[in-house]
């Protein structure tokens, strides 16, 4: 035993000692170019306490990073490996140490056997904070069917830590979606399940109630989901889905409705209230109210022969009086943008929380831009209503289903950009005249891996302040029952 002990302390301290040291940058060749890395954090804005910007370098050859990061104001730490990973609490520390100011991030790589410095780089540190404990999204493989473990997911963005709300391994060969929180509070949250045992969940409080949401003088359950800033009231869409494929062409899928119309849901007496403005002939869809619940947004579109007119769906976005006191709707329809008069189409209002702005899609036509490749994202100054692209967001791929922060001084949205196939979240922070910073994407562990082997496209995201309580269990125990607190229309 003695001679065992002998020879494997030294082998130990061996060990020990050299996973404690690392390769340091010997007479490193100076390069004016900044370091092509990914994901692009160059230059981008980002909140005090975002979880770390761990980047890769796009070079695959280089088999060591160095990065040294100095505060503007104050601080340094630094990093080296395969990728730059850093600290989880030394990168936040910093950053809260630099709000306002910005982090200078120096990188060396190594490359056979010799060291190279790019040209440093700033990521600059917001005086606007991001207090929401995280994001919730929907993942699944754009497969265009159930199957693959679609799911609600929830993100801390101060970590890299990812949770289940509700996925299909715990209903198994159920669609769920509209996953709705009440302006990033989910003491008031909504989801829709699809397929049998299907339902709208009504969550306040912690307190599961499943409804349905269609009777007899309405066509379908309500979905699209958007709350009142009260608790009170849900404005859903009333419509069918359905797909269409190309063939022979750079295009794959056309996502179209038949019939839409706009109700509110009261969920404390589970009653709908419905307006003529609202159940026309034209497709109205994807409603939100106003930040202080006097209106209603929503896109419409003149009907068509759908999908062989696909190309002549072009929506406006209007808007209609909502008085919350009385369960009442205004008795005249405001057009914002006409979509036939410019030939585009306009969908996916989303007012700030402020009442300040209102960012929107823009797409050649349709009432899905996240199928539309030309979907851009523009902004509305409701004041003014003025209108402008958000050229610092938008790229090639399609851009859509946009949402705010509390403090309406940042926004999430997905984008195609990285690949034209998958959406992708990104983040950025818009200020009181409304210009915008370059966007940054979510951050993970290790990027490129993390990306390349996601199969997945994350859709609809939302900012939450505090993590969902959600018992999968009773949901489960919910679908299946296929008991449903049948809705009414009020009269």
């Amino acid at each position: 035993m003695r001679r065992f002990v002998r020879y494997i302390v030294p082998v130990v301290a061996f060990l020990l000692a050299l996973s404690g040291c690392a390769p340091e940058p010997d007479n490193p060749i100076k390069s004016n170019e900044l370091p092509a890395i990914y994901p692009d954090y160059v230059g981008v804005t980002v909140p005090a306490g975002i979880a770390p910007l761990n980047f890769n370098m796009l070079d695959e050859q280089v088999d060591y990073v160095n990065v040294n990061v100095k505060g503007s104001k104050s601080g340094e730490m630094s990093c080296h490996g395969e990728w730059a990973d850093f600290d989880i609490d030394d990168w936040k520390e910093l950053t809260r140490q630099n709000i306002g100011g910005k982090l200078t991030l120096s990188v060396c790589v190594r490359k056979d056997g010799r060291w190279k410095q790019y040209k440093d780089f700033d990521v600059f540190i917001s005086d606007s904070p991001l207090e929401e404990f995280g994001l919730t999204y929907r993942r699944i493989p754009p497969g265009y069917e159930v199957g693959g473990d679609i799911g609600i997911y929830q993100r801390d963005i101060h970590s890299f830590d990812e949770f289940p709300i509700l996925t299909e391994t715990a209903v198994p060969g159920r669609c769920m979606n509209c996953h709705t929180a009440n302006r990033t509070n989910p003491n008031r949250i909504t989801m829709q399940i699809r397929g049998t045992g299907g339902g709208t969940m009504i969550q306040r409080d912690g307190k599961q109630t499943w409804l349905e949401t269609k009777t007899d003088s309405t066509k379908a359950a309500g979905s699209y989901s958007y709350w009142h800033p009260s608790g009170d009231y849900c404005a859903m869409a009333v419509n069918s889905v359905h797909q269409a494929f190309f063939v022979g062409t750079g295009q794959r899928i056309e996502v179209y409705h038949r019939f839409s119309d706009v109700e509110v849901l009261d969920v404390r007496t589970n009653e709908l209230l419905l307006s003529p403005l609202l159940q026309t002939e034209d497709l109205e869809i994807f409603p939100a109210f106003s930040s202080d619940g006097t209106e209603i947004y929503y896109s419409t579109s003149k009907p068509c022969n759908v999908p062989a007119e696909y190309e002549k769906v072009k929506c406006s976005i209007c808007k209609i009086g909502f008085d919350a006191k009385a369960g009442t709707f205004g008795e005249t329809v405001d057009t914002l943008l006409n979509g036939p008069a410019a030939g585009k189409s306009f969908t996916l209002a989303r007012p700030s929380y402020d009442g300040r702005w209102m960012m929107y899609c823009v797409s050649s036509r349709g009432n899905f831009p996240v199928c539309q490749d030309d979907a851009d994202l523009w902004l509305m100054d409701l004041k003014t209503r003025q209108v402008r692209e958000l050229k610092e967001v938008n790229s090639a791929g399609a851009e859509s289903f946009h949402n705010w922060s509390e403090n309406s001084h940042w926004f999430v949205y997905s984008s195609k950009a990285e690949n034209g196939m998958y959406s992708q979240l990104f983040i950025a922070h818009i200020d009181k005249r409304g210009r915008v910073s370059k966007p940054f994407l979510l951050p993970q562990r290790n990027p490129l891996k993390f990306y390349r082997e996601m199969m997945d496209s994350y859709n609809v995201p939302d900012f939450t302040k505090v993590k969902v309580d959600f018992d999968a269990h009773e949901a489960y125990q919910q679908v299946f029952d296929n008991k449903r607190i049948q809705v009414k229309i009020r009269q």
